[in-house]
């Protein structure tokens, strides 16, 4: 048994690693300001765990948090396309000062295995697909706010590995790929997509097929990993990560946008006519991780899209019917 830190901890993937570590018989300590992650998703181990409510962005508090423990999972940031947009200031401070705080707090109180988390939006554009954690980090373009969040990642990554050549036993990184699941949140496809296609349904009764509205022409793809799978792929590198190591958390089954889109609105009852529009300035045409370094640890997904997604629309098409119903109450 470890004492872990998890920094982000009430975020969707923090929390569901806090739950598995806990489940594991890890020691628990969590950092987190709860701005976009709630104690919540700890539910049936917040008694179990010590939870720190503070800002990543603050020295001191971080220092705390880190005085007594084995090791530091680090996965507090700024996610969510939106925010890279809205405010991109804040997405670098978070993942920039983070990075800093948590490799001086590790540094001060002699803690020596670190694992970090950083994203696939790190490498941006892959030059190949399935792709490598071999690839160049790139920002394509400063002047794109949507770059804040790689560009934080890849700051973090350069960071935490040279950092992690000296004082450090360990220092891993992984970078996951679309991780998806129930309350993940509300800015990424899947919820959006289920937001809006519960919206169209609601709206138009029937068996005829839906009109769908999505960016770009729905060729894009992306690879999703559900939530369970990407944290036994975490827990793999904690367990058996190299030093310096980079892993690859995800599950290379590819999907189109435009597929993705029919199969939210298959799991809704209805058939989407895709509509095309504009794509996203910045936006990605393919993306795919090779996680054979990540296998060579002992990990093989478990969940393919179409066992896990059905799930994932119940339970935000609930809460979008929910919602609905009690602002329709209050406008009443």
């Amino acid at each position: 048994m470890k004492h872990y830190l998890v920094t982000g901890g009430s975020g969707f993937i923090g929390a569901a690693l806090v739950q598995r570590l806990v489940k594991d018989g890890h020691k628990v300590r969590v950092l987190d300001d709860n701005s976009r992650g709630h104690t919540g998703r700890l539910e049936g181990v917040l008694d179990d765990v010590e939870f720190v409510q503070g800002d990543i962005r603050d020295g001191g508090a971080v220092n705390d948090a880190v005085r007594g423990v084995d090791g530091v999972l680090h996965l507090a940031a700024v996610n969510g396309t939106k925010h890279f947009y809205q405010k991109p200031e804040v997405v670098l401070d978070v993942g920039v000062r983070g990075m800093l705080n948590v490799l001086d707090a590790c540094r001060a109180n002699g803690v020596g295995d670190l694992v970090v988390a950083s994203s696939s939006e790190a490498y941006q554009t892959p030059p190949a697909v399935p792709t490598p954690e071999e690839v160049p980090l790139v920002v394509p373009d400063v002047l794109n706010a949507r770059y804040s969040y790689g560009g934080s990642k890849l700051i973090s990554e350069l960071l935490a590995v040279n950092w992690g050549r000296t004082g450090f036993d360990r220092v891993a990184i992984f970078r996951p790929h679309n991780v998806y699941g129930a309350d993940m949140g509300w800015d990424h496809v899947i919820p959006e997509f289920v937001r809006r296609g519960v919206e169209a349904v609601d709206a138009s009764p029937g068996n005829g097929r839906i009109a769908f509205p999505i960016q770009g022409d729905g060729r894009q793809t992306r690879a999703f990993v559900h939530i369970d799978d990407a944290v036994d792929g975490i827990v793999a590198v904690i367990e058996r990560g190299a030093h310096l190591g980079i892993y690859h958390i995800g599950n290379p089954e590819e999907v189109s946008i435009a597929d993705l889109a029919r199969r939210t609105l298959a799991c809704l009852g209805r058939e989407a006519e895709i509509v095309p529009g504009p794509a996203a300035p910045g936006g990605t045409d393919r993306r795919s991780p090779d996680i054979a370094k990540l296998t060579a640890l002992g990990f093989a997904p478990r969940i393919p899209l179409a066992q896990g997604l059905p799930g994932v629309v119940d339970w935000y098409a609930a809460r979008t019917r929910a919602d609905a119903g009690r602002f329709g109450q209050a406008a009443e």
